[in-house]
């Protein structure tokens, strides 16, 4: 991905692309000020630098019977990088893991897991997270309530700074 410089008409589309996904390019076009096929010339060029990734719906995990997140804490015994990647692999093949991070410090990695209930993410800890090569402890973390949901990250329009 090459360095592009946004304008603010850039940052606007991807502040309420980032708000609402499903907007028509016709309502996009509108609240940038310009009209719509210039609009959607922009939205494609940020895709094509990687800039917008994709769109996804926000799903309500409980209406779904996903009722339990829990943030794992997870140490390898190796921190060589094959072996980083080899557990990444790994969670990016389990669909309760939503998210995975590595992390600098004591904990090597941060993992989003959903499940339907307590037992069901204790199964999933035991038959698969602990059971991975090169896991040496995990420590859960029980998410009680979700106070903010924000996904992507701040846009101020008047920035116009390279990304």
């Amino acid at each position: 991905m090459h360095r592009v410089k946004l304008d603010r008409i850039d940052r606007r589309i991807l502040r309420d692309l980032q708000d609402d996904g499903r907007m028509t390019n016709v309502e996009l076009a509108r609240r940038a000020g310009i009209s719509a096929p210039p609009c959607l010339r922009r939205v494609r060029a940020l895709e094509e630098a990687g800039i917008i990734q994709g769109f996804h719906a926000d799903i309500d995990p409980p209406a779904l019977g996903y009722n339990v997140t829990v943030f794992a804490h997870v140490g390898l015994n190796s921190q060589a990088e094959v072996d980083l990647k080899s557990f990444e692999a790994l969670c990016a093949d389990w669909p309760e893991v939503r998210e995975c991070h590595m992390l600098a410090g004591e904990i090597d990695f941060l993992l989003k897991v959903v499940a339907r209930d307590w037992d069901d993410y204790q199964r999933f800890l035991t038959t698969r997270l602990t059971a991975a090569p090169n896991v040496a402890h995990v420590k859960s973390a029980l998410a009680i309530r979700a106070s903010k949901r924000c996904p992507g990250i701040p846009i101020d329009e008047d920035e116009g700074e390279p990304v």
